[in-house]
């Protein structure tokens, strides 16, 4: 019989929150007492699966042994008999609740959520295909009742977007969203080409988990602040007024800019709050790093050099690079209709978490369609 892995280590860990919620300061920081609360519960869950698993192995022996037993009665030897196949069942199943309890959740799942895209190459039609991104993460969120905050955005001549920046709020947004993260391609016609030739451009993706200020320690003698007149289209009372702010992290060189609202102090706490989540996301991201030699690459990194996904109009075909996935429902996708792509990716990154838990081979993935040029 196949075994878990040990499971001592949880029921210590399960034993030492246990004890620090037994003590009389465990509430003084609400937010620390929530996450231990969490994890507790997790583990707590795990332990009485885990015991479900062991239980019916016992059952399944016991009815195994009954079966040799030539002494046996006949009608209980029978009764085990047709009892077995149903206990083989709950076994595995339990086996795979265990494994899946056993990897431990990350710790940004549950945040929200800084979206940022931006055109690549493609010129117009990039910018256009960014706005058409923009649209389509607008109506998945909005399906599943996120709210959506505007921080940063320009816009293109033709009416599309050279960059947008968001926040999506809601239950779990970051661990539905991570996997977003990469370059993202599009090949189609443009209502400007009157030679009818497919054109190919990219947008960029990437998805931040909401950072908060304990999160990241940000030195201001690290910050050059900058405000000046809004640029662009946008509303007169906006375009009047020293209201964008400009922030350069100079250990990093990360520059952010925001210019959305009228208010010089709205837009230099949105602009705080973008490069709060880049550098936590930088910050991850080295964590992960460290561990790169030992494992296959994880879904969803982030990598912007990274091809994930493509959308060819021409064939109604919408590709998912990574884990070979292709769906033909092109216009359902770009109304927000992902949640399937989502749950493909869940699913694929579960597999490879779940085969280095238990040193098993990763599962090998079978293409469900063509592969784009």
């Amino acid at each position: 019989m196949e075994t878990l892995p040990d499971i001592v280590p949880f029921q210590m860990r399960l034993d030492e929150l246990d004890a620090q919620m037994a003590a009389p300061s465990f509430y003084a920081n609400p937010r620390k007492a929530t996450e231990v609360s969490r994890e507790q519960q997790a583990l707590r869950r795990l332990v009485e699966e885990h015991k479900n698993y062991e239980d019916t192995g016992r059952e399944i022996a016991e009815h195994t042994a009954l079966l040799k037993d030539a002494s046996a009665d006949a009608e209980l030897r029978e009764l085990a008999q047709s009892e077995i196949p149903e206990l083989q069942t709950k076994h595995e199943k339990l086996k795979l609740s265990v494994l899946a309890l056993m990897i431990p959740p990350e710790a940004s799942d549950s945040r929200n959520t800084v979206f940022e895209i931006r055109a690549g190459t493609g010129g117009d039609e990039a910018s256009l295909f960014a706005a058409e991104l923009y649209r389509l993460y607008s109506r998945y969120a909005e399906g599943r009742g996120w709210k959506i905050q505007p921080m940063s955005s320009s816009a293109s001549d033709r009416g599309g977007l050279k960059e947008v920046i968001f926040l999506i709020t809601g239950q779990e947004v970051y661990k539905q969203l991570k996997y977003e993260s990469g370059v993202q391609r599009v090949q189609r016609i443009p209502v400007t080409e009157a030679n009818g030739r497919i054109h190919t451009s990219t947008v960029t993706v990437a998805v931040l988990p909401e950072a908060e200020e304990v999160d990241v320690d940000i030195d201001s003698q690290d910050l050059e602040i900058t405000v000046q007149r809004a640029s662009g289209p946008g509303g007169q009372g906006v375009n009047t007024t020293d209201s964008a702010v400009r922030i350069i992290h100079k250990p990093t060189g990360l520059i952010v800019y925001c210019a959305d609202d009228r208010s010089q102090i709205k837009n230099k706490a949105s602009a705080m709050s973008v490069l709060r989540s880049r550098l936590l996301k930088l910050k991850e991201d080295e964590e992960k790093a460290k561990y790169a030699a030992q494992r296959r690459n994880q879904i969803g990194t982030g990598g912007r050099s990274e091809r994930i996904r493509t959308y060819n109009f021409p064939q109604n075909r919408m590709t998912d690079h990574r884990i070979g996935l292709t769906l033909y429902s092109l216009p359902a996708i770009m109304e927000g209709d992902i949640g399937e792509i989502i749950e493909a990716l869940q699913r694929a990154d579960f597999e490879e978490k779940l085969a280095a838990l238990t040193g098993g081979p990763l599962p090998s993935r079978q293409r469900t369609g063509g592969e784009d040029d």
